[in-house]
């Protein structure tokens, strides 16, 4: 029987899918290199809720490895893929370009050419916020133009809707790219602010803050993307040969890009007053100037998610940091 491929099932985002997918009674095969990144015990556990399910099977495999590929294609039948495996993180991409060259691009050739050869009727794929990059409009839109990343993450990942484009004109294939904006919850990355500042205001250790405060971010709640990505999985693009190629999020191919955000940028000193709210204590801050490859803000446009697929995230700082801290707190016993 065809089932669901899940690139980065053991990661933050692909854990959650793969959950949602698995309760409502579909087949889920779940791919993830459990590489060493962040906390592999997190990762291992997040798998351990999906092992001994009922239509779940699981292989550790690195995507970089082109023969390994193609034997899972091989050997099994996907109707859809779901590619969320990558080296995430803009700060490491600093001083690991590596990591990022052979994940997200290395990895996401492979994974194109595996759904092409073998028919794969959807291939959905992780692009990210980071894309926008020097953008100053806001809010932002996949009918902009993103040609000046800020780091070599953010440039893989446009480099990826690039390589999906060619993918869906030469071939047929159709892939849907999804511009992820700054996504916290419950089974979060530790190398995410919301992880870290927690982990640090309990400890009654300072948080370095960054740009001394005047961030804005359109953090968005996990369940939000998982129903935002379910809803654009079962959306397949269709050619549109009548098009100019004009715009950038679509064109004559099956291909179509989206922006998966809250719609409602927030300040970070507000995130950080909710968090110490909801942990009942207050954080020490140490402020400090921008990074390199950061951006002062994002902002997802998201008329077209709204407009295809009938959702928008909705779900409030307040309500999405609660449920963190009461998850975090359960987790690790604080």
């Amino acid at each position: 029987m065809e089932s669901t491929l899940i690139t980065g099932c053991a990661g933050f985002i692909g854990f959650h899918l793969s959950k949602r997918l698995l309760d409502q009674g579909r087949l889920v095969t779940g791919l993830d290199s459990l590489n060493p990144y962040y906390d592999v015990n997190l990762k291992k556990a997040r798998l351990a809720q999906l092992q001994g399910r009922t239509g779940f099977r699981f292989f550790e495999i690195d995507l970089a490895d082109r023969q390994q590929v193609a034997r899972l294609f091989e050997e099994s039948s996907f109707s859809v893929v779901v590619n969320l495996a990558a080296q995430a993180g803009v700060r490491y991409s600093l001083t690991h370009p590596e990591a990022y060259i052979d994940s997200n691009l290395v990895g996401f050739g492979n994974l194109l050419e595996a759904c092409r050869l073998r028919g794969v009727k959807h291939l959905v794929y992780a692009s990210s916020s980071s894309v926008y990059g020097g953008n100053v409009r806001m809010p932002f839109s996949t009918r902009d133009g993103v040609d000046h990343p800020l780091s070599l993450y953010a440039a893989t990942k446009r480099a990826n809707e690039l390589m999906a484009h060619v993918y869906s004109d030469l071939w047929g294939l159709p892939t849907t790219g999804l511009r992820f904006f700054t996504v916290y919850g419950p089974w979060g990355r530790p190398d995410m602010a919301l992880f870290i500042f927690t982990k640090a205001i309990l400890e009654d250790r300072p948080i370095d803050v960054f740009n001394h405060g005047k961030m804005q971010r359109d953090f968005t709640y996990i369940d939000d993307i998982v129903e935002g990505v379910v809803r654009v999985m079962d959306k397949i693009p269709p050619p549109n040969p009548d098009s100019d190629n004009s715009q950038p999020d679509r064109g004559r191919a099956p291909f179509r890009v989206y922006n998966i955000g809250n719609n409602h940028p927030a300040e970070l000193m507000t995130f950080i007053e909710t968090l110490e709210k909801k942990l009942g204590k207050k954080a020490r801050l140490n402020l400090l100037p921008m990074q390199a490859g950061d951006v002062p803000a994002t902002y997802a446009d998201v008329d077209d998610l709204v407009h295809d697929t009938g959702f928008k995230p909705s779900t409030s700082i307040d309500e999405g940091i609660e449920r963190f801290v009461s998850w975090y707190r359960e987790y690790y016993q604080v």
